[in-house]
Formats: structure tokens, C-alpha cells, sequence
């Protein structure tokens, strides 16, 4: 470790980055300004969004950067400065979370179908690693290799 002026480096602060992405986004008009040019559509009103980021639930201690319904699906938006090869796993946490949320009124066991909107997760990444400008990562990438299924 070296020290400088007798003080050991601060230590960066890895959710800085993040924590900024999401200040930048959690105005309306801003988050659909966003929205509107990663989709190629014109919405003008901030209100057809219906912003649901999760806010740090204590039970799971799980944060999301921001997540939003709009047009009949759920879209979740992450910034990241590091690689993280476990994002869909995240994703995966964050949207039952969501869900959970969503359908708490629900009679889950009722025979009446319940509908819930189609998920779209983006991570936005400005680390230091090349990286292509768009790549998919998918779940089924972190399953167990060559094991016999249960």
C-alpha cells in the first residue's frame, strides 16, 4: 500500500459512476428523452412512464439503477464502469422483485391468467475494457456445464 502525505489512497468508490446514471435519469422528461432514443420512438409525455426502481429493499439488499413500464412492457436500465458477467442473474433478481411487486393483489393461484409486461434489460458500461458497442449476454451462460440435469 503506499501512502501519500502519511494517508493510505481513498479507495474508489465503485457506485459513484452509477449512482450519477441514475440522478441523471430519475427525472421523467429526462428517463424518456432516454427511452425515446434507444427506441426510435416521439413520446412527449413524461407521464406514460410508471417508474418502479427498486429502492434498496432491506430483505434483499438488492438496488437496481432504474426500471420503468411504459407501452406494456418493463425495461431496466443499468449503468456499470466494471465488467460484470453476472447481470442477467442481477436482472433476473430485479425483475422477480418487480414482479412480486406488481402482482401482490394477484390471486397467483386463481385459474384467471395473469398478465405481466415483457422485461427489456440494457446495462450501459463506460469501463476502461473494449468492449463492442452492443453484445447479449444471456442466463443460460452462468449454468452449470457438462452436469446432469436435476
Amino acid at each position: 500500500m503506499h501512502l501519500m502525505n502519511g494517508q493510505p489512497p481513498a479507495i474508489a468508490n465503485r457506485q459513484y459512476k452509477s449512482t450519477i446514471f441514475a440522478m441523471l435519469f430519475q427525472e421523467k422528461k429526462r428517463l424518456l428523452e432516454l427511452y425515446n432514443a434507444l427506441n426510435g420512438t416521439h413520446y412527449t409525455d413524461p407521464d406514460l412512464l410508471e417508474v418502479n426502481t427498486l429502492e434498496n429493499a432491506i430483505y434483499l439488499g438488492m438496488q437496481n439503477d432504474l426500471s420503468f413500464l411504459i407501452d406494456s412492457r418493463m425495461y431496466l436500465y443499468e449503468h456499470q464502469s466494471t465488467l460484470n458477467p453476472n447481470m442477467p442473474l442481477r436482472f433476473l433478481f430485479y425483475v422477480t422483485d418487480l414482479y412480486s411487486s406488481l402482482t401482490r393483489d394477484a390471486n397467483l393461484y386463481g385459474t384467471k391468467r395473469i398478465s405481466i409486461p415483457q422485461p427489456r434489460f440494457l446495462v450501459f458500461y463506460n469501463g476502461r475494457q473494449k468492449m463492442p458497442d452492443r453484445m447479449t449476454v444471456k442466463l443460460s451462460e452462468l449454468y452449470h456445464k457438462g452436469e446432469a440435469p436435476l
